[in-house]
């Protein structure tokens, strides 16, 4: 038999060696026990427990934060609290229409699972969602505040810091009864719903187009005082006197405590004023509450009102006063593209002339111009205050 060579058979146990080492190395078990569970990005028992920072508890219940207004929309969110955690959280109102329901639909789910995981608004935005990320942070963080206010309270003290439903009575109308459910919170309405509606036939088609915008335009005015739908006359005029009830009960049981907390949403005098067909005209006399009635001078010059973000765009008003009355009004901004210009064009010569014709804020609505109207009004009233009106 040949002898093996002395180098060869020093290079076979030097590998020899090496792959046993090797192998060694494989089947050690991992000395860390928390090593599986890291590797597989679970969270440790006692981060899951507490709220980022655990500076605060909140209260169990549902609380609705403020609406956050945004560029392409409103962003409002409602959180259930359970054993003081965050255990669900919901955008009820988020951005819609064209693009926004594409981007709405991919970042509110993945906002409303970091707000549960987070326990804290303290969480990232959504890539591609800036906006909407931006407004749920606030939104989350006023419901944080108003649930942390409500757990310093104690049991039942909140006041109205947290959510309450009210229902108003069921308005029968010739296609069927009307009734709408408010959600109140923190002296606003924050949703607003019919539970009864008009149906069969051609009524699911008019109540699926109408009751939306209904609700919309309940949360925007914060009371009664809508425009009649188009095509859904009988069923907008249900919807205003159930909701004017709703309105009506939610101001007789609003907590008598304490500072702004038992405010209960302002109950419209005049309901009907803009009228069952929707049809504008001037409502100097309607009893509202903006503007004062044109009963102070106001001083002369031209005054440039608050810019008023609305879900379609910005409205900012211009007056123009003379003798110490109102001979000019123009929006310098008003919503712009697509359909908005038709509904500016519309809108906003109406609404210019009944501010010159009433002296003040105290304008109807132009119909099928809800938030171009509101928006104008506000940013009128904000030019009647610099003008000491």
């Amino acid at each position: 038999m040949r002898k093996s060579h002395p180098v060869r058979r020093a290079v076979l146990a030097t590998a020899a060696t090496v792959s046993g080492i090797v192998l060694l190395l494989s089947l050690k078990p991992g000395s860390d026990p928390g090593s599986a569970d890291a590797a597989g990005g679970a969270v440790p028992p006692a981060a899951a427990q507490s709220p980022q920072g655990g500076a605060r508890a909140i209260g169990d219940g549902t609380v609705t934060g403020d609406a956050a207004q945004t560029q392409y929309g409103a962003v409002q969110v409602r959180l259930t609290v359970n054993d003081g955690r965050i255990t669900k959280a919901e955008a009820v109102q988020a951005p819609k229409g064209g693009q926004s329901d594409q981007i709405t639909a991919n970042a509110v789910p993945k906002l409303n699972q970091a707000a549960v995981a987070a326990q804290s608004a303290d969480i990232d935005s959504v890539s591609g969602a800036t906006y909407t990320s931006t407004g749920y942070k606030k939104s989350l963080q006023s419901a944080l505040d108003k649930a942390a206010k409500a757990a310093g309270a104690g049991q039942g003290g909140g006041g109205d810091a947290q959510a309450r439903t009210v229902t108003g009575d069921a308005a029968q109308t010739q296609y069927g009864a009307v009734q709408v459910r408010i959600t109140v919170a923190g002296g606003k309405i924050t949703k607003a719903e019919a539970v009864q509606a008009p149906k069969g036939g051609q009524s699911d088609q008019i109540t699926a187009n109408a009751v939306p915008k209904l609700n919309q335009a309940a949360v925007a005015a914060q009371n009664a005082d809508l425009d009649a739908v188009s095509g859904a006359t009988y069923t907008s005029t249900g919807y205003k006197k159930s909701l004017q009830s709703a309105l009506d009960k939610a101001k007789a049981e609003a907590p008598p405590a304490s500072s702004g907390a038992s405010k209960a949403p302002e109950a419209s005098d005049g309901a009907g004023s803009a009228g069952a067909s929707g049809s504008g005209g001037s409502g100097a006399g309607s009893g509202k509450q903006q503007g004062g009635g044109g009963a102070k001078t106001l001083k002369n010059g031209t005054f440039t009102g608050d810019a008023e973000k609305t879900e379609y765009g910005t409205v900012q008003v211009r007056i123009t006063v003379t003798g110490g009355k109102i001979s000019r009004a123009e929006a310098v901004q008003a919503p712009k593209g697509g359909r908005s210009d038709q509904v500016t064009n519309l809108s906003v010569p109406r609404l210019n002339k009944a501010a010159v014709e009433a002296g003040s804020a105290d304008i109807d609505a132009v119909s099928g111009a809800t938030y171009t109207s509101a928006g104008y009004t506000k940013s009128l009233q904000s030019a009647l205050d610099q003008a000491g009106g």
